[in-house]
């Protein structure tokens, strides 16, 4: 038989256990009351600077403010470069929750091409998520408004108004101006991330690179509150951004249209200089190319089409075309000559028409097959006997010879200010011994006093080096920029013209020298046996030069030179240097036609055009800037 067992209540237990409970349970939500205020105390007062910072950076943003670019002008007031306004299609990654699918949505409303994508793709990888990057280019008004009524598909899309770079005379300044082209991983290693925070583009060439850090201008900055799409609702601060320099070049877009004109069809460049200053008047070099290509990147099939056109219209043969000079360097030589006592004005040389070194049968042919007879330095500089070099140059050696050819400029970098010219080449012994391993032989020295063999020059060292036979032996660095101008104070700040050596002055240099050498290059063109008589011009000022012919190849001891047996790429270049007026230099000049054949009959006119152009008067009203 079971006992029962019978619970009796113990009320003043239960109320003890109750009680405990209920302290147990109040201790633990005062103690979580106490961490949560102390937990809001640390947000709210210690934090709260910080916190509140934060919070307004979920609403406002900092964006930078590109700067306007700087205005480019010849010396006449003409734009050569400009900004002009154009609508772009831009795209924020961080704010596009699909980019492939928002692309795609973009290209159903415009045109995107391969190009467009590629070079979208490379900027967005290089920029920040929050960057707004540059998708398409010069949009047109119907564009603007397929993406204006589409804009509600696609977030963080949006068109911009931006001015963009634009060449009215594209063709005429590819050379010299240069142009701007997009930012490039080399590039923005080298310039301040912060400077160009907002912009997309860096010049590359011509003065629009060797003066980048006049022409961008500084960036200004805005703060903006903005909706959660990011959408600019309103600008809380702004700071403008400073405008880059105007520039005002020596370059007179007239000559530079003169020299075009007169070049014709033919390949070749002109160097014009004031030789006064080194400013440079003209730098053309032809074929050329339209600068606006490349603004916005050019396209892969428009590239490789100026890459493989005849011609080759992307190279600068004004500043990079090396060429034989021919006999333009025979007054330098004759100059030495006098100088080094190695030959008088009345002495002379008999020109049959070759000459022969001592022990040698090898004819180094002159010109004139038939020969000048008796000749003096005058009379071999105006009908350029080869001859009378030939025999002179022995006497000076190479070494006296090189040496004297680059204290003209020859053979060494110019320093002109735009930069990017090759130096040419003056040879001498040590040149030879360190670059062909060989020994220097007298038929060497022979062909160099006739600008030959080794010999190099670009058309601008030849026309500084005429300057600097005008100036009375005074060389200058040769220089395209004039002055800048700011835009908002319209102060005009000149650049300094900079002498080419810390001396200034070509030495030794005799006045008398000179003058004899001066002379006989006005007879070049005034004279009745001048090689350059037939540009005479009919006016009050008298011309000073030098014919030039250089040969792209050696011929045979029996082979004849006959220029329309050859194909055109094989003919000889035509040369010509000059100075006017005679008596008051203003402007010197160097003309290159590639296979152009003779310096007198080709190149002299085309130089003789320009010069004409430049001292005579003309209205600035004459250039079409519809061009």
């Amino acid at each position: 038989m079971k006992k029962k067992i019978w619970l009796i209540k113990d009320p003043q237990w239960e109320r003890r256990l109750f009680l405990n409970r209920s302290i147990l349970g109040g201790g633990i939500a005062l103690l979580l009351v106490v961490v949560l205020a102390a937990r809001l105390y640390y947000l709210q007062v210690v934090n709260h600077d910080h916190f509140s910072t934060l919070s307004a950076n979920n609403r406002l943003t900092l964006q930078p403010l590109p700067p306007t670019r700087g205005l480019i002008f010849d010396q006449r007031g003409v734009v050569v470069a400009e900004n002009i306004p154009s609508y772009t299609l831009e795209v924020v990654r961080e704010q596009v929750a699909d980019l492939e699918i928002t692309l795609q949505v973009i290209a159903t409303l415009i045109p995107i091409s391969e190009d467009d994508l590629q070079r979208f793709n490379k900027e967005i990888k290089r920029k920040r998520r929050f960057d707004s990057v540059p998708l398409r280019f010069k949009l047109s008004d119907e564009e603007v408004a397929r993406i204006a009524v589409n804009r509600h598909l696609l977030p963080g899309v949006d068109v911009h108004s931006r001015l963009v770079r634009s060449y009215p005379f594209g063709m005429l300044t590819a050379h010299s101006v240069g142009y701007v082209g997009r930012i490039n991983e080399e590039e923005l290693q080298q310039i301040s991330a912060t400077n160009y925070a907002a912009t997309t583009h860096i010049g590359k060439l011509g003065v629009e690179k060797s003066h980048e850090r006049y022409l961008h201008g500084k960036v200004g900055m805005q703060q903006v509150e903005t909706n959660a799409r990011g959408r600019i609702m309103r600008v809380i601060e702004r700071q403008e951004p400073t405008p880059g320099e105007n520039l005002h070049l020596n370059i007179d877009l007239e000559l530079h249209r003169v020299a075009e004109a007169a070049l014709g069809s033919e390949n070749g460049a002109l160097v014009a200089i004031n030789p006064n200053n080194g400013a440079v008047l003209a730098l053309v070099s032809k074929p050329s190319y339209d600068t606006n290509l490349f603004v916005n990147g050019i396209s892969s099939q428009d590239y490789q089409r100026l890459l493989h056109a005849e011609g080759i219209p992307l190279f600068n043969r004004a500043l990079r075309g090396r060429y034989p000079p021919g006999s333009t360097t025979k007054p330098i030589i004759g100059l030495a000559g006098l100088e080094y006592h190695q030959t008088t004005p009345n002495q002379s040389t008999f020109c049959p028409g070759w000459f022969s070194l001592e022990g040698s049968e090898h004819r180094y042919r002159d010109w004139n097959k038939y020969g000048h007879g008796s000749i003096s330095l005058k009379r071999a500089i105006v009908e350029s006997c080869d001859v009378y070099f030939y025999s002179l140059s022995l006497r000076l050696g190479i070494d006296q010879m090189s040496s004297y050819l680059r204290q003209f400029g020859l053979g060494l970098p110019t320093g002109i200010d735009i930069g990017d010219d090759l130096p040419g080449l003056i040879p001498d012994r040590e040149w030879k011994r360190k670059n062909k391993k060989e020994g220097w032989y007298q038929g060497e020295t022979l062909i160099t006093a006739i600008g030959q063999g080794f010999t190099l020059a670009t058309p601008l060292q030849l026309a500084n080096a005429t300057a600097t036979l005008a100036n009375n032996g005074i060389r200058f660095r040769p220089q395209v920029v004039k002055a800048m101008e700011n835009p908002d104070t319209n102060h005009y700040s000149l650049f300094p013209n900079q002498h080419a050596t810390p001396e200034g002055k070509v030495t030794p240099l005799t006045p008398s020298n000179l003058r004899y050498i001066q002379e006989s290059m006005i007879e070049v063109i005034h004279g009745e046996r001048g090689t350059a008589r037939r540009i005479n011009p009919n006016s009050d000022y008298r011309i000073a030069g030098k014919t030039g012919t250089s040969q792209v190849f050696t011929l045979g001891q029996q082979e004849k030179y006959v220029a329309k047996d050859l194909e055109k790429k094989l003919r000889d270049h035509a040369l010509f240097i000059a100075y006017a007026p005679a008596d008051d230099p203003q402007i010197a000049i160097a003309v290159i036609v590639e296979n152009g054949g003779g310096g007198g009959s080709t190149a002299a006119p085309i130089a003789a055009a320009v010069i004409s152009a430049y001292l005579k008067p003309i209205s600035s009203d004459a250039l079409d800037e519809s061009e």
